[in-house]
């Protein structure tokens, strides 16, 4: 049963990977803003909060796995790849067509830090509820996807993957955080750590950190985003069988191309996995842009009406 848990963990860690770090790169972003010495009490916070929402959703997975038929948990494998993909795709369309707004919001959560009226514990509440509700959504993402891949196995076995994945990812998840939003205090202090004229390597090492750390944000940012077409996009191509064929097809045929078909055929499923991804972020985008342009049309006619 051991072997089973550790090999069913391992391929559950592999299918969520694209979730993961797209959970690593948001939750470092939501601390960004809180005072220095309130970062590491904030990410303990939010982990708390990740555990919670864990434990509400780790039961309900294995109800649905137990009384409901198995289409249940593929359909709603479907929406989480679906929902990934639209998530990236919001990203993108964000980044490139509402960059004024990315910038002000930025302006205004480096301003509340000298801003002597902002409340500062307030600040942090929003945060930390902001955070733990993006947690829960990818949290449920990460429990979907571990349930798709067990619910052929005994109960038992099924709930042991399912709190090892959610341990797992909640450590390492907020142990990666933890480090990542200390590295520019660690830059600093190996910067003044030593005397004018010596300790050159520590004060070398300390500038490279103060230098990449920004850069490591941006890398996870975009490793995130492409990782979530990648895992919702092979979710979904998986859920498909006629769409699963066809890749597969295409996939066996380049890998026996010599000498490096593996190689490209490696690459050629993952290209495919991020297209499907992309285009089903798109249509999912476009119908809800679509929906609310209606509603508010609607709401402004009425308003006009009376």
């Amino acid at each position: 049963m051991l072997d089973d848990i550790a090999v069913l963990t391992k391929v559950a860690a592999k299918k969520t990977a694209g979730v993961l770090g797209d959970d690593l790169a948001l939750n470092a972003q939501q601390v960004t803003g809180v005072d220095a010495s309130r970062e590491l009490p904030v990410v303990w916070a939010v982990a708390k909060g990740s555990l919670v929402n864990k434990v509400i959703l780790v039961p309900v997975a294995l109800a649905l796995s137990v009384f409901t038929p198995a289409w249940v948990i593929i359909t709603l494998l479907m929406i989480g790849g679906l929902y990934l993909c639209y998530e990236g795709c919001e990203k993108l369309a964000h980044k490139f067509f509402h960059s004024a707004e990315a910038t002000a919001h930025e302006k205004e959560l480096r301003s509340a830090l000298v801003e002597p009226t902002v409340d500062m514990v307030e600040l942090e509440k929003q945060k930390i509820k902001g955070a733990i509700r993006t947690d829960f959504i990818l949290s449920a993402e990460i429990v979907v996807i571990t349930l798709g891949t067990v619910t052929n196995s005994p109960f038992l076995t099924q709930l042991l993957v399912l709190v090892s994945i959610s341990l797992l990812m909640t450590i390492g998840v907020y142990g990666l955080v933890a480090g990542i939003v200390k590295l520019d205090d660690l830059g600093t202090r190996l910067v003044k750590s030593a005397p004018d004229g010596t300790g050159t390597f520590k004060q070398t090492t300390g500038f490279a950190i103060l230098s990449t750390a920004p850069y490591l944000m941006k890398f996870l940012s975009i490793a995130g985003t492409a990782a979530m077409f990648l895992v919702g996009g092979g979710i979904l191509v998986h859920g498909v069988p006629p769409l699963h064929h066809l890749v597969e097809g295409i996939v066996h045929s380049i890998a026996e191309i010599e000498p490096a078909g593996h190689i490209l055929a490696g690459t050629s499923e993952m290209l495919f996995n991020a297209v499907i991804g992309i285009v089903a972020g798109t249509m999912v985008l476009v119908l809800i842009a679509g929906v609310k342009r209606l509603r508010r049309t609607t709401a402004e006619s009425e308003d006009t009406y009376h």
